[in-house]
C-alpha cells in the first residue's frame, strides 16, 4: 500500500495531503542519478589507484617473472663474457706474443654494431618499449661482436701456427762465423770507443775477428737484399731480408758470393771475412734488425749455443772493447 504524506497549511489551518508534481520527481531523479554517478567514479579512481584489478596482478607477476628471468639470463651472459675475457687475455698475452703478433684492442673486440643490428635492436625498443630487452640486445650484440673477432684471431693464429717452421727457420739464430770456442767475439752491442776517432760512440753490431777468408754464413733463411761493393762505411757487405720483420747485415767482407735479389738458406755461404771498408783488422760485422730498429744481435744466437755458453757470450759481448771499425 502506498504511503501518504500530509504537511500543515499555515494558510488554512488544516493538514493537506502532500502533492509532488512531474518536474519535481524527475528533478529529484536526476539528482540521485547524478551524485550515485560521481560517487562510482570516485570510488572507482580510489579503486584503480590503489587496488589492482587482476589484470594488472597478472601483468605485476608476469613483469616480476621476467625480470627473475631476465636476472638469470644476465648472469649467464655475464659468466659467458668472463670466459670470453678469459680467452682474449690467452690470445693477447700468449698466443699473439708466442708468434709476434700485434695484440688485437679491447674497442676491435667490442666494435660497433653494424646497421642491420642497430635496426633489430630498434625494432625490439620499439615493440616491447622494455629497458630489459634492450639492454640484453645489446649485451648479445657486444658479445657476438667478440666471439666474432676472437674466431678471426684464432684463424689467423693457425695460419701463423702453419707458417711457424717457416718463420723459425727465418729468423737469425746463429753466429755468422764459425766460433765455437767463443773467442772471436771482439766487440759487442752498445757505446764502445771508436777505433779510429778515439771517443764513445754506439756500436751498433758484434764484432767477430777472423782470418781474412774465413767464410761468413748466413744466420736465417731469406732473400739478398743487399750486396754492395763500397769503399767507405760497412765497405762490402750483405743485407739478407729474412722476413717478419728481420733483417741482418754482415760487413767489411774480402769478398762477397751472393748477389740481390738470390735466396738464402740459414748456412749458406755468404762472402769471406775481410777488411774492406772504415775497418782496423780483418773481421765481421754483424747486425740485426727489427722492424727498422737495430737490436743487439747477442740474443739471435739459440740455436749453436748451451745456456752455459750464451752466459759467457753475455759477458764476453759487454764488456767494454774497442770496437774493429
Amino acid at each position: 500500500m502506498k504511503k501518504v504524506k500530509y504537511f500543515y497549511n499555515t494558510q488554512t489551518l488544516k493538514y493537506e495531503k502532500l502533492v509532488i508534481s512531474v518536474r519535481v520527481k524527475i528533478l529529484r531523479i536526476l539528482g540521485f542519478l547524478s551524485a550515485a554517478i560521481v560517487t562510482g567514479i570516485l570510488f572507482l579512481s580510489v579503486a584503480y589507484r590503489f587496488l589492482e584489478s587482476p589484470k594488472e596482478k597478472f601483468l605485476r607477476q608476469d613483469i616480476e617473472s621476467m625480470k627473475e628471468e631476465y636476472d638469470v639470463l644476465k648472469g649467464r651472459m655475464a659468466e659467458m663474457k668472463g670466459s670470453l675475457d678469459e680467452l682474449q687475455h690467452r690470445d693477447n698475452e700468449i698466443y699473439r706474443v708466442i708468434f709476434e703478433a700485434a695484440p688485437i684492442a679491447d674497442s676491435v673486440r667490442a666494435g660497433k654494431p653494424g646497421k642491420d643490428k642497430e635496426a633489430e635492436n630498434l625494432r625490439l625498443e620499439s615493440k616491447a618499449n622494455n629497458e630489459l630487452i634492450a639492454a640484453s640486445a645489446t649485451m648479445l650484440t657486444e658479445l657476438n661482436n667478440r666471439v666474432k673477432v676472437q674466431e678471426r684471431s684464432y684463424k689467423q693464429i693457425e695460419d701463423l701456427i702453419k707458417n711457424k717452421q717457416k718463420m723459425l727457420a727465418s729468423i737469425p739464430a746463429i753466429q755468422p762465423v764459425s766460433n765455437k770456442d767463443l773467442d772471436r767475439i771482439a766487440s759487442g752491442y752498445g757505446y764502445r770507443i771508436d777505433p779510429i776517432y778515439k771517443t764513445m760512440k754506439f756500436h751498433s753490431g758484434l764484432d767477430f775477428t777472423a782470418p781474412s777468408g774465413t767464410p761468413i754464413y748466413a744466420t736465417g733463411d731469406g732473400t739478398i737484399e743487399e750486396a754492395s761493393l763500397s769503399d767507405v762505411g760497412y765497405g762490402n757487405h750483405v743485407v739478407v731480408n729474412h722476413g717478419y720483420g728481420y733483417k741482418s747485415l754482415y760487413g767489411h767482407m774480402v769478398r762477397m758470393k751472393v748477389k740481390r735479389g738470390q735466396a738464402v738458406k740459414r748456412g749458406d755461404v755468404l762472402g769471406w771475412v775481410g777488411s774492406t771498408g772504415k775497418s782496423t783488422g780483418p773481421h765481421c760485422h754483424y747486425e740485426v734488425m727489427k722492424n727498422g730498429s737495430k737490436v743487439d744481435p747477442v740474443y739471435f744466437f739459440y740455436n749453436d749455443l748451451t745456456p752455459e755458453q750464451f752466459d759467457r757470450m753475455l759477458k764476453i759481448a759487454r764488456s767494454g772493447n774497442q770496437s774493429f771499425d
